[in-house]
């Protein structure tokens, strides 16, 4: 047992007043002269016996009256699991879950208003000069300080549904940093939560100064299926042209979800229907087929019913149709007649040729496509350049020239994990087989003959061994590279063996080279992604625009409007956007009154998942020293007293005084050992 007040205990002085005055009884006693005591001289004894057991109770009472009452002013308590620095001031941090999930209701409502509850019965726990931190899954700025208690109670009412989704490590680290700053005070933190399972998943990092309390709010399982992602299966987008999307579906119940219904909207208008069963703790994708899409850029949602969890029904997506594919043949001089008459069959694909040694580098971000033929030597310049073009998602087809500087080639090609031409081979041979399970070429032959007529070979390039992963279009008969293509960061590179040269292969006359080719330049299409994330997606990279201090980027939605931060990089432009957005949906970035590109933000699905951790996965992930506290309906300001300040014993002891006073005053009152039962006369 430990003492708030120690110093009164002092006051225990004050029992030795009671024992002195039983002691010495200063009560005078009236002398009575008898003719003959013989017959009383037992019973004066007797009755003598019986005052001293009285005068030893009243004693007793006495004592122990007087201390308890010193006790009760010294304030006595059994130490708690977070007892310490008793008396001196408090800073404590309250975290309030205000994600999506604390939506769901339960006997006291929804978890958010219990959450906000249980935080003001945390700061009643508290004294009046106590400070107070508040903290929600935004992290916002005006609560990276300590309020008062009228303060705190304030902003916990003020708090709302989040679509942010922090992990416990971040919570408790923001935290931490916070009462870092206040030195000399006793630290407390409070997570307030449902502590879903996507919280954490290994041990936390926590500093062992600062007593942490977890107060758990239990919510019901509840079936969710949520659309997780989408994609489209075609790279680029004809106006009029059938699209395929491909709907990632999620359950995250452990019960299977029947007939869930599903719709695709593009720019409000219903473009597909379906219907669909999705096993437990599963994931199934899903395709659906629409068509008559326009030129611009296009608005998508995909809606599904599925009650009582709806935050997560609705996704959305944006993409582009255009009209038409700038394609960049880069040359040594002389234009390919082979790649002029590829591109020109087809009015989609808008041809540009530009010499090597004239190559417009500030417009290569806004290219699909480059192809580059019948340079001798790749200079270094123009090298760099086409390797970041590929790195940030372009598509670049290299056919070396007859006459190649294969030193030249090698450092150009090994800097994008590609392969390159070591020597030249002579020797009739032949293309021996294709890749058909390469993107290229996969869905493209609705019957394939069982002995088919491929590209002959008179002479080629021996091409090295990539360090990249190859997707082999063609091999030779000795099993050499014909034509293969590497991933180099966002982007892609195809090198042939051959150049584009008659007197080396049939492959410019041949009829797999137009369809290659053609497919190699429609799966080449790098638009912006499709959606970003809230809270993750922070940065937003696009093609290079020019702004001026007249000339702001801004995203709108409705009302709203956001300017982000822009930082102009090498081939492309950044927008830094932060925590500035808060609501999902179809967002327009627009330069002044033109629109440069739509943008589609959704929620973190993490919240999806309506499963949530158990005591003893907390009390594995926590430090052996957090407090587990549960949100039933048990007062929690007397479980924070208890956890926190220890078992508060003075009312016990004002209690037991004002008992034995009264024992006491009972004792003098009725319990009466000179009064004689009447007997016989003698």
């Amino acid at each position: 047992m430990h003492f708030i007040y120690p110093a009164f205990l002092f006051a225990l002085l004050t029992l030795v007043i009671p024992v002195i005055i039983h002691l010495f009884n200063f009560r005078k006693f009236q002398k009575v002269n008898f003719s003959n005591v013989q017959f009383l001289k037992e019973i004066q004894e007797q009755q003598a016996s019986r005052r001293n057991l009285k005068e030893r109770l009243i004693l007793a009472a006495r004592l122990l009256a007087l201390l308890f009452l010193v006790l009760a002013f010294a304030r006595p308590y059994l130490p708690g699991q977070n007892t310490g620095n008793t008396g001196r001031q408090n800073a404590v941090s309250v975290f309030v879950d205000n994600s999506y999930s604390m939506q769901t209701l339960n006997r006291e409502g929804s978890l958010l208003d219990d959450a906000k509850q249980k935080a003001k019965e945390i700061a009643t726990a508290y004294n009046i000069n106590d400070r107070f931190q508040l903290l929600t899954q935004d992290f916002e700025g005006k609560h990276q300080r300590l309020l008062s208690r009228d303060e705190f109670n304030d902003a916990v009412d003020q708090v709302k549904i989040s679509p942010q989704s922090r992990s416990l490590q971040q919570i408790i680290s923001r935290q931490q940093n916070l009462l870092a700053t206040q030195p000399g005070a006793t630290k407390s933190v409070y997570i307030i939560s449902d502590f879903q399972k996507n919280m954490a998943d290994k041990p936390l990092k926590t500093d062992s100064s600062i007593a942490i309390s977890l107060i758990q709010l239990k919510a019901g399982n509840l079936p969710n299926v949520a659309v997780d992602s989408v994609w489209l299966l075609s790279a680029v987008h004809r106006p009029g042209e059938s699209e395929k999307l491909v709907v990632r579906l999620h359950n995250y119940a452990g019960e299977n979800a029947n007939k869930i219904p599903l719709k695709v909207l593009i720019n409000g208008a219903q473009k597909a229907l379906g219907s669909y069963s999705i096993p437990a703790r599963s994931v199934q994708n899903d395709t659906l087929t629409f068509i008559g899409l326009q030129e611009g850029w296009q608005q998508g949602r995909v809606e599904l019913q599925d009650n009582p969890v709806t935050f997560d029904n609705q996704f959305y997506f944006s993409f582009n149709v255009s009209n038409q594919l700038p394609v960049l043949l880069i040359d040594g001089g002389t234009p390919s007649p082979y790649l002029k008459a590829v591109f020109t069959a087809d009015p989609f694909f808008n041809i540009h040729r530009a010499p090597d040694g004239n190559v417009d580098y500030a417009g290569l971000g806004s290219l699909p496509i480059v192809v580059i033929s019948d340079v001798r030597a790749v200079s270094t310049g123009l090298a760099q350049q086409l390797k970041t073009y590929v790195a940030k998602g372009g598509t670049l087809v290299v056919f070396p020239p007859a006459d190649a500087d294969l030193a030249s080639y090698r450092g150009f090609l090994q800097a994008m994990n590609a392969a390159y031409p070591e020597k030249l081979i002579t020797g009739a041979t032949k293309v021996a087989a294709l890749n058909r399970q390469s993107p290229v070429f996969k869905n493209v032959f609705e019957h394939f003959p069982e002995n088919p007529d491929l590209p002959s070979v008179s002479k080629y390039y021996q091409l090295s061994r990539a360090h990249g992963v190859e997707d082999n279009l063609m091999r030779l008969t000795g099993g050499q590279t014909f034509w293969a293509g590497y991933n180099h960061d966002k982007g892609r590179v195809y090198v042939a063996a051959v150049p584009l040269d008659e007197t080396y292969s049939n492959l410019p006359r041949h009829a797999l080279f137009v369809p290659t080719l053609l497919r190699i330049a429609l799966l080449s299409g790098h638009d912006l992604p499709l959606f970003y994330t809230l809270g993750q997606d922070e940065t937003l990279e696009i093609p290079p625009v020019q702004v001026t201090e007249k000339q702001l980027l801004k995203l709108t939605k409705g009302d709203q409007s956001t300017i982000p931060d822009v930082k102009q990089q090498e081939g492309s432009t950044l927008l830094y956007l932060s925590d500035q957005l808060h609501d999902t949906g179809i967002y327009t970035l627009k330069k002044q009154d033109s629109t440069l590109a739509t943008l589609a933000f959704n929620d973190n699905r993490a919240e999806s998942d309506m499963s949530y951790l158990n005591q003893a996965t907390l009390k594995e992930l926590m430090p052996k020293s957090t407090a587990l506290l549960t949100g039933s309906n048990i007062s929690l300001k007397g479980i924070v007293n208890e956890t926190n300040f220890g078992t508060q014993l003075w009312k016990l002891c004002i209690i037991l005084a004002l008992i034995f006073l009264a024992t006491e005053i009972l004792l003098i009152r009725y319990f009466k050992p000179d009064k004689q039962t009447a007997g016989q006369p003698v």
